[in-house]
């Protein structure tokens, strides 16, 4: 996996970073960086280190909670993606930002691009990442995750 700092950095480019509790635009409760406390909430740990978030994180807290988050991602990546070992450092971090965005569940259902990423058609794949209701609704960020996913290498 690509280093936390760079993973935190195309997030905060791909999710933004709000300090106030606020909802997104599909409904959800969200803080920081893209965490949605409807379907991610705090962990027990979280809630002592952090205490009552509803007047809001400090940026530190929000990055606390952001490394939390991709650390989940990865575990979940690890356990449902039998190749993921596989992957050079860029292509695992294509996964874990579409798992950040949509969760493991919906990311699994994208079995052509999996598939294609399982024996190493990255450009099929790119297409597949782009042919979904997922690149219509993130649009620039579809269209970064599918270049690096069929490069390997990351461009803004």
């Amino acid at each position: 996996m690509i280093s936390y700092n760079n993973a935190c950095n195309r997030l905060i480019l791909h999710e933004g970073l709000v300090l106030k509790p606020y909802r997104c635009p599909a409904g959800f409760l969200t803080i920081g960086v893209g965490r949605n406390l409807d379907t991610n909430p705090l962990s027990v740990k979280e809630k002592e280190a952090l205490g009552d978030i509803q007047s809001g994180v400090t940026a530190d807290e929000a990055m606390y909670l952001l490394k939390n988050d991709i650390k989940r991602c990865e575990k979940e990546l690890i356990n449902h993606i039998s190749f993921w070992y596989q992957l050079d450092d860029e292509r695992q971090y294509a996964l874990v930002d579409m798992c950040f965005n949509m969760g493991i569940k919906r990311l699994l259902c994208f079995r052509k691009m999996l598939n294609a990423m399982l024996i190493g058609d990255y450009r099929g794949a790119a297409k597949e990442c782009l042919n979904s209701k997922y690149a219509h609704d993130v649009g620039m960020r579809a269209q970064r995750i599918a270049r690096l996913i069929e490069t390997g290498v990351w461009t803004k």
